[in-house]
């Protein structure tokens, strides 16, 4: 990856609707170019998906909580995969410190929170804790990232 497909990633993380020819005009090759870029760029795992960040508000998600999760090693495995395909789960990670997991989770509201946490999480065999905690304001909320410079560039 060098300097043209780090500039293409960052094009593409900020606004993935652009066109080639813009991408192309961006970064300073032609059409061809940055279709072939880009195609390898995702061909090679560097892009995973070409999805819509979605306003959650608007679409009845607009509660954010993290949740840490304790669990037993039995049936840890089924757990993460039982949380995994949960749609109120946004993010799944598993944590050093004083919690196994932690999860980010979007729902309506508290209520919405509580179903979740009473009827799909805590009945799980390997959940032995739940602690949620709820987000009051995001100040900054955003699945973009920073691009490591490598050193071909």
């Amino acid at each position: 990856m060098d300097k043209i497909d780090r500039k293409i990633l960052n094009i593409v993380q900020e606004d993935s609707r652009r066109s080639s020819a813009e991408i192309a005009k961006a970064v300073g090759v032609s059409v061809s170019t940055a279709n072939e870029r880009v195609r390898k760029l995702t061909a090679n795992g560097y892009i995973k998906a070409w999805q819509a960040v979605l306003e959650p508000e608007k679409v009845g998600a607009g509660l954010c909580a993290f949740l840490f999760i304790d669990m037993d090693y039995q049936g840890e495995a089924e757990a993460c995969a039982a949380l995994s395909a949960l749609e109120e789960v946004q993010e799944l990670h598993h944590i050093s410190g004083a919690h196994s997991y932690m999860v980010k989770v979007r729902v309506a509201d508290t209520a919405a929170l509580q179903t979740v946490l009473s009827t799909k999480i805590k009945p799980l065999a390997a959940v032995l804790r739940t602690e949620s905690m709820l987000v009051l304001h995001s100040v900054k909320d955003t699945p973009k990232m920073k691009i490591a410079k490598n050193e071909k560039s």
